[in-house]
């Protein structure tokens, strides 16, 4: 680990001062990804801006949905009652990530800021356009299994990690930040990037900027939704594919839906053509593996990971039947409903 330069910000404004005024300083809330990172010699920030002492520890109304603060943390936010009645899509995607311990330490701007993973990332020893860009990307021809199906590049073909994330997306959250500039809303959609040519940067975030909340819109998902994940082990395990599925229902006929994926691409991936073929259409195996191909069509697989594509394809199928159903999967007994 590095030496690093210390400051403790106590207003947003000094965060931001802070942060704007070193290219080398990162912030640091509940560590569980950076201090990982910085142990394994992949982070080297030259200062820490630590901004546990930030109000942005909240949840509370804001325009007839919530906003959940920066430093809200993870088991809070899925305990929290307006939470759990309101958008049980996202306290359920939570609960299926991490380990209580973590999530006892990890917080709502952390989780939305977590680097994308791969091995290769994760070793200083090797390439990684992440880490020095135009080094190249051994995970293309390398070992692959846990990476990308859509969306990657030749750059990068990692993964973002986040359960939190992928709900988010899908019940189509609102971003808040202030940096150097003034404050600006990013939507959820356009927050996380794809890696394109630049796989060093994960976000639309500029230097200097830092979130301050999240924001969750009105819309009433509580009753039709599921959080699937699926992955290696039961327990404390990284996405192979998940669905974040969310529909609005007349009866048996779909009025709204709302589908992202994770463990498939570099960000939360959402289909709208997907989104909007559903609409209109009784909820049937049928009318959800055309969405499945419809979301799939352009899935590129690798040499490991070619069965993500089918894994994929039935988990959309599983968790819109789940979703349609009002059975959404438990994340206390996590055999697949």
């Amino acid at each position: 680990m590095n030496r690093f330069a210390y400051t403790r910000a106590g207003t947003v404004r000094e965060a931001v001062q802070a942060l704007a005024a070193d290219p080398a300083a990162q912030l640091i809330a509940g560590g569980t990804n950076l201090v990982d990172l910085m142990k394994y010699n992949v982070a080297r920030p030259g200062r820490l801006v630590d901004i546990n002492r930030l109000p942005l520890d909240a949840i509370g109304e804001h325009e007839g949905g919530l906003r959940i603060g920066a430093l809200v943390q993870n088991s809070t936010a899925a305990e929290d009652d307006a939470v759990k009645a309101r958008y049980p899509l996202l306290a359920s995607a939570i609960l299926a990530g991490a380990s209580p311990q973590l999530r006892n330490a990890a917080t709502t701007g952390g989780n939305l800021l977590q680097r994308t993973r791969c091995y290769y990332f994760y070793d200083e020893g090797t390439p990684c356009n992440k880490r020095e860009p135009g080094s190249g990307c051994p995970a293309i021809t390398g070992v692959n299994r846990i990476h990308a199906i859509l969306g990657a590049s030749g750059a990068c073909i990692a993964t973002h990690p986040s359960d939190m994330c992928v709900a988010l997306a899908a019940l189509e959250a609102v971003v808040q930040v202030e940096g150097p500039d003034g404050a600006r809303s990013i939507p959820l959609a356009e927050f996380h990037r794809l890696p394109g040519d630049a796989p060093e940067r994960d976000t639309t975030l500029a230097h200097g900027e830092i979130v301050l909340s999240v924001d969750l819109p009105a819309e009433d998902f509580s009753r039709h939704y599921t959080y699937l994940k699926l992955r290696d082990r039961l327990s404390y395990a990284f996405a192979l594919v998940s669905v974040a599925a969310a529909l609005e229902m007349d009866g048996d006929t779909i009025r709204s839906a709302r589908l992202a994926l994770g463990g498939v691409a570099h960000k939360p991936w959402r289909n709208p053509e997907a989104e909007a073929r559903l609409r209109g259409r009784t909820a049937t195996p049928e009318a959800f593996r055309e969405a499945a191909d419809l979301i799939l069509a352009e899935a590129r697989p690798y040499a490991h990971n070619a069965f993500k594509i089918e894994l994929a394809r039935r988990a959309i199928v599983r968790g819109l039947g789940q979703a349609a159903a009002g059975t959404p999967q438990s994340q206390t007994d996590k055999r697949i409903a």
